[in-house]
C-alpha cells in the first residue's frame, strides 16, 4: 500500500506543473507551435509566389483535384483511429488500441502512396522542382509534409511494437496522446494545404489558361 502510495506520488510530481500539463506534453505542444512557423514560412512562400512561373505546367493543368481529395478524406480518417486508439488504451481494451494505432499508420502509408504516386504523375507530365517556381514551392511544401507523416507512421509502428511487448498501457497513455497530438497536427496543415494548393491554386490556374487563351484570340 506504502509503495502504491509512492509511486503515485510519482507519478502526480511528473505530471503535475505550473502549467497544469506534464513537462513532456508542454515541450510537445512547443516543438508543434515552432513547426507551425516552418509550415507558415512554406506556405507563405508559395503564395507570395503562386501565379508568378513564366512557363508550365501550372496548376490546372496537373492537379488532380479528385484523386486528392480522396486521399485527404484517408488522412482525416486516421484522426478519428487515433482518437479511437487513445480511448480504448484508456479503458485498457489492449486488442482494440493495437488494431486502431495499426490502422492509423496504415492509413497514414496509404496516404503517402497517394502523394508518391501524384509526384511521379507530375515529374511525367514536365513538372519538377526545378521546372518552374510553382513546381519548386509546391515539392518543397508538400514533400515536407509528406516528411511529417511518414515520421508519425514510425512513431506509430514503434508504438505498436511497444504494445506487443506490453509495456503501452492505460497508466501510460500519455505516450499515445502525445503522438495524437503531433498526428492532429499534421493533418490540420494538410487542410491549410489542400485548401491553399489544390483548391485556390486550381482556381487560379484557371485564371491563367482562360487569359492565355483571350491572348491568343486576340493575336490572331
Amino acid at each position: 500500500m506504502a509503495q502504491a502510495a509512492v509511486v503515485q506520488d510519482s507519478h502526480d510530481e511528473i505530471a503535475d506543473t505550473n502549467t497544469g500539463i506534464s513537462n513532456r506534453k508542454l515541450l510537445m505542444w512547443v516543438f508543434l507551435a515552432s513547426d507551425c512557423l516552418f509550415f507558415g514560412s512554406f506556405i507563405a512562400t508559395y503564395l507570395v509566389y503562386r501565379n508568378e512561373s513564366v512557363v508550365g505546367p501550372y496548376p490546372n493543368e496537373v492537379l488532380d483535384i479528385p484523386i486528392t481529395s480522396v486521399s485527404t478524406f484517408v488522412l482525416l480518417m486516421s484522426s478519428l483511429a487515433m482518437v479511437l486508439a487513445l480511448n480504448y488504451l484508456q479503458k485498457d481494451r489492449l486488442g482494440l488500441t493495437r488494431f486502431w494505432i495499426l490502422a492509423v499508420a496504415a492509413l497514414g502509408l496509404v496516404f503517402l502512396g497517394f502523394q508518391v504516386v501524384e509526384f511521379m504523375t507530375f515529374v511525367s507530365e514536365g513538372l519538377t522542382i526545378h521546372q518552374n517556381l510553382f513546381g519548386t514551392t509546391f515539392f518543397i511544401l508538400t514533400g515536407f509534409h509528406g516528411l511529417h507523416v511518414f515520421v508519425g507512421v514510425l512513431w506509430l509502428l514503434g508504438m505498436a511494437f511497444a504494445h506487443f511487448k506490453g509495456s503501452l498501457t492505460s497508466r501510460s497513455s500519455e505516450d499515445l496522446e502525445m503522438a495524437g497530438l503531433y498526428w492532429h497536427f499534421v493533418d490540420i496543415v494538410w487542410i491549410v494545404i489542400f485548401t491553399v494548393i489544390y483548391l485556390i491554386g486550381f482556381s487560379d490556374g484557371e485564371g491563367i489558361e482562360t487569359i492565355e487563351h483571350a491572348a491568343t484570340i486576340i493575336g490572331g
